[in-house]
């Protein structure tokens, strides 16, 4: 037992460490990298058993941190159809990017209004947590209008669990792919492979490596998350 508990805190003060070293500066990891970072917290409050608000900010970085990419600020009121892994959400979601013009060092900002419906369905096999999100975003972008179907698949394999079974540490994986409505159907495809901990029965951290793959290029991002429901 007392192995396992050392064995607890040091996987916590990794990842803690991890996501604190990633909260600064690295001059070795320029644009030029395609090495970006994001920095993602995603919060739940429950009403009752059937209602639930969601919240969301995400800082996404060229670089580790300091130069914009994106701000992403979520929100969205959700229902247990049947239980709690059956969910379907209402969202409104505000995004500011900072994009760069070819060839220069100058950007421009965009911004965007998103109103997006989900339904999210949870399932397990073995010890494996898996998660199925379906998303359809109606996306209001400096006066132009477009539609984009996304659809999202989660595993949560648990690694070292505590004696309590409320901490734990796990590794966690997720495909998401991003379809358009118009042409250009295939708008983009993120894979992700993190390790995480959950701190207790509300929170827990995460970090990871994902790649974004566009029609025509790709881009790395390291991700440090934070997940409370509360």
């Amino acid at each position: 037992m007392e192995r396992l508990l050392i064995m607890f805190k040091k996987a916590k003060f990794l990842i803690v460490g991890l996501a604190t070293l990633l909260m600064f500066p690295n001059n070795m990891m320029a644009q030029e990298s395609d090495l970006g970072n994001w920095l993602i917290y995603i919060g739940s409050k429950k009403l009752n058993s059937k209602w639930n608000i969601h919240n969301e900010v995400q800082y996404r970085n060229y670089d580790v941190v300091g130069d914009l990419e994106q701000l992403l600020l979520r929100t969205g009121l959700g229902y247990n159809i049947s239980d709690n892994n059956h969910n379907v959400l209402l969202g409104y979601g505000y995004i500011l990017s900072g994009n760069y013009v070819p060839q220069t060092e100058d950007k421009v900002f965009v911004n965007e209004h998103r109103i997006f419906q989900q339904f999210i369905s949870k399932d397990r096999i073995g010890i494996v947590s898996l998660t199925h999100r379906y998303r359809f975003e109606q996306r209001f972008i400096e006066g132009d209008y477009k539609m984009r179907l996304r659809y999202f698949l989660a595993a949560k394999l648990p690694l070292i669990k505590a004696e309590d079974s409320r901490s734990m540490l796990y590794l966690s994986a997720y495909n998401e792919v991003f379809l358009n409505t118009k042409s250009a159907f295939f708008d983009r495809n993120r894979v992700y492979v993190g390790v995480g901990y959950q701190l207790n029965k509300q929170t827990r951290i995460e970090a990871g490596y994902m790649n974004q793959l566009f029609e025509s290029s790709s881009r790395d991002q390291l991700n440090v998350m934070t997940l409370i429901t509360f």
